[in-house]
């Protein structure tokens, strides 16, 4: 996979994709990400890419020229799945769409920031526009970085194991079930005797039920879907 991420200040971004799984994936060549910034592609000599909105109000918006070149110069070197712009008011991210991504061949993100982008970009080049939740950031970059992470892990081959992203929370539009490790008495703090019993067929009956009892108990919003 190539996830391309057009971005006005790709420094917020190095540190998340250089540690853990994401720097393993690009290792491994499991993934490639490159950023682009939109400085390199207008011609205003002063390199700006904002300007004050049509209409009045506060806020800068980043300008349609640089963003609509450095998509164009993208797309003619490849083909692209989707256009995602990171966006508060997009489509809510969730599993289901991070299962989707994970099996395309090129993505590009577009870090918004400021007030935002020209609504042209939006209209025009923009396949997907994707919110991490009802709150408002800085800029889109977190919110690339969330979504990176979250489809990179479920690329065949990043995961050491890889039915370990089969059980994460949301799979199967449940939470995931308690997990422990060593030791199994701590202080009176005791392993739930089932896990000892190395009964494989009971230990997921069990995994399963509790999965239900604690998304009922935690999002019973989720057995709606």
């Amino acid at each position: 996979m190539r996830i391309d991420i057009i971005t006005i200040f790709p420094e917020l971004l190095e540190s998340p994709f250089n540690a853990s799984i994401v720097k393993r994936a690009k290792e491994s060549k499991h993934v490639k990400i490159v950023f682009h910034n939109p400085r390199d592609f207008t011609s205003n000599k002063f390199k700006q890419i904002d300007d004050y909105q049509y209409g009045g109000g506060p806020g800068m918006v980043l300008m349609i020229e640089p963003i609509a070149k450095c998509i164009n110069s993208l797309k003619s070197k490849r083909n692209y799945n989707e256009v995602i712009f990171l966006t508060p008011d997009g489509k809510t991210f969730n599993q289901k769409m991070a299962n989707k991504l994970s099996n395309y061949k090129n993505l590009i993100l577009l870090c918004g920031h400021y007030k935002g982008v020209d609504q042209r970009i939006r209209d025009n080049f923009i396949t997907q526009e994707i919110s991490i939740g009802d709150f408002v950031l800085s800029g889109g970059e977190l919110a690339a970085a969330v979504l990176c992470d979250s489809i990179v892990r479920l690329i065949p081959g990043v995961l050491g194991d890889e039915s370990s992203a089969l059980n994460d929370s949301f799979q199967d539009n449940i939470l995931a079930p308690p997990i422990y490790t060593r030791p199994s008495d701590y202080e009176g703090l005791k392993v739930p005797e089932i896990l000892l019993s190395g009964n494989t067929p009971k230990i997921e009956s069990w995994r399963e039920d509790k999965s239900i009892e604690i998304t009922k108990k935690l999002r019973p919003d989720l057995f709606k879907d």
